[in-house]
């Protein structure tokens, strides 16, 4: 889920930004500080989009930079356990599916992808099923409920996102676009 906040840190500023605009070299700061860190208690930082309050600035000994105390708004993406999200398979293996989900991908195991048992086509790239000739790609549009959350500070790209598609109401879309289809157009 997307969430729009509003933040306060402290950030360095440079010296040689010390002759701009303090707010543009505050919000400049931020961004490159902050934008794509991930923390446990607010999510992955997407974007920095606005600066409400700079406070005093302090300068340490022995450094050159000045240090804000910084007010500001954020968005940010906080993946919540049994949200139904959409996403886009951006790689297949054989033990499942990779899914964009905002700023960060998770995991579909080949367990969680339909009832129907999934083998991996390592030639084509995709999962297809055993009975049901449905198949799963890079580029497929899913819906999926995140089932499980494990944020990793230290190593971003450690946090672990399960999700599954077996129940009602989720799969890839085009499947479920063939489901809401009448009885009488499915058979043409």
């Amino acid at each position: 889920m997307y969430k729009r906040m509003k933040l306060v840190d402290t950030v360095r500023v440079d010296p040689t930004l010390l002759g701009e605009d303090i707010r543009d070299s505050v919000k400049d700061a931020l961004k490159a500080k902050l934008e794509g860190r991930v923390d446990k208690n607010i999510g992955s930082v997407v974007a920095i989009t606005g600066i409400d309050e700079v406070g005093e600035g302090r300068i340490l000994v022995g450094d050159g930079a000045v240090y804000y105390d910084v007010t500001f708004e954020a968005i940010v993406f906080v993946p919540l356990l049994q949200e139904v999200i959409e996403g886009e398979v951006v790689e297949t293996v054989e033990f499942g599916a990779f899914v964009s989900i905002g700023s960060m991908d998770g995991l579909l195991h080949v367990s969680q992808i339909t009832d129907d048992f999934m083998s991996y086509d390592g030639k084509n790239g995709r999962l297809i099923s055993k009975n049901g000739n449905r198949s799963l790609a890079e580029g497929d549009r899913v819906r999926s409920r995140i089932v499980a959350v494990s944020i990793n500070e230290r190593d971003p790209r450690e946090t672990k996102i399960g999700l599954t598609m077996r129940q009602h109401a989720l799969g890839k879309i085009e499947w479920l676009e063939e489901e809401r289809r009448p009885k009488s157009e499915q058979a043409e």
